[in-house]
């Protein structure tokens, strides 16, 4: 039984855009500007004393550093492997983009508890000052959102940034309604209203992100990568009779690895066979690494398969 491994370490993917170079300016662009957006947010908050505001100013505040996570998470993902870290730190960016998602629940908590003691006790809202605060918000945001939008396809991390701003544009929007409709009516219960829309705006937009990055750090089969529709790939190759032991899982929010177990003729085990191989997985599947075992004989049941598989590592054949 022939044991041939081939690995592809390319990392130009051509469905990932990586979040560092041009990306490390959006990152720092957008985490000083929303630094000074959430100060002058606050302060404008309090002074007119607008829950919508002050609830708006914490989500950017929690925007902040989920962008600082990201970019420091994309940063350490560039440092080379070492012996005890053989995959290197792409991982990192799976449990920066699971960290953001988390604080991001826990942030809606929090405004949460004091949206619903502002309804309790209204109080007068300074509309002019809270529409021009989010007017500024508007412009900020969707600048932020801008820089981000060539590579929020290729990478959860730039997605989660993306996401987080553009839905704060449009949080933005909805605050600058509501400080017309406060100025207008003097209906004071509007503001904590708003505030509760944005919550169920800002929770319902980032659910997606947060399931997905729950997958990744279960290394579960990434999005837009079919389980069965890679072995089915495998199983049309010239020569392969079963595929058996087949795992894909992700390195990093834009990497992604497959080992895979061929049974084949002996003649069919050959440096062009496997180079075939990667760069069909790289191009129509978005696989970047890939270790690949040529075997001329299948394995007798029970033998050489993946305890804990839950049946996924059982021989597929060719009918």
């Amino acid at each position: 039984m022939a044991h041939t491994h081939a690995h592809d370490h390319s990392h130009d993917h051509s469905h990932g855009i990586p979040a560092d170079g041009n990306f490390g300016s959006a990152f720092g662009w957008g985490i000083g500007l929303n630094l000074l957006f959430v100060a002058a947010e606050s302060a404008g908050g309090l002074w007119a004393n607008s829950s919508a505001l002050l609830s708006d100013a914490a989500h950017n505040l929690s925007d902040v550093l989920s962008l600082a996570l990201a970019w420091g998470a994309s940063l350490l993902a560039q440092r080379r492997s070492s012996a005890r870290y053989t995959y290197g730190y792409k991982g990192a960016t799976i449990q920066a983009a699971l960290l953001n998602a988390a604080l991001l629940y826990a942030a809606l908590g929090f405004i949460l508890w004091d949206t619903i003691d502002h309804l309790r006790d209204p109080a007068p809202v300074n509309g002019k000052m809270v529409m021009l605060l989010a007017g500024l918000g508007i412009v900020i945001n969707g600048f932020t959102a801008w820089l981000f939008r060539s590579g929020q396809k290729g990478d959860v991390n730039v997605r989660g940034a993306y996401l987080h701003m553009l839905t704060d544009m449009l949080v933005s929007v909805g605050v600058v309604v509501g400080g017309a409709l406060v100025y207008f009516t003097g209906w004071l219960w509007l503001d904590p209203a708003i505030s509760f829309i944005i919550l169920a705006v800002v929770a319902i937009g980032s659910w997606g992100l947060l399931r997905e990055t729950v997958q990744l750090s279960l290394q579960a089969v990434p999005a837009g990568i079919e389980l069965d529709e890679v072995r089915t790939f495998l199983l049309g190759q010239q020569g392969v009779t079963q595929v058996h032991d087949l795992h894909i899982w992700p390195l990093s929010t834009k990497d992604t690895a497959l080992t895979a177990h061929l049974v084949c003729p002996a003649d069919a085990h050959s440096n062009t066979f496997l180079l075939h191989l990667q760069t069909e997985l790289r191009e129509h599947f978005g696989i970047g690494h890939t270790t690949v075992q040529l075997e001329d004989t299948a394995p007798i049941d029970g033998e050489l398969t993946c305890h804990g598989c839950d049946g996924q590592g059982q021989p597929a054949a060719v009918s």
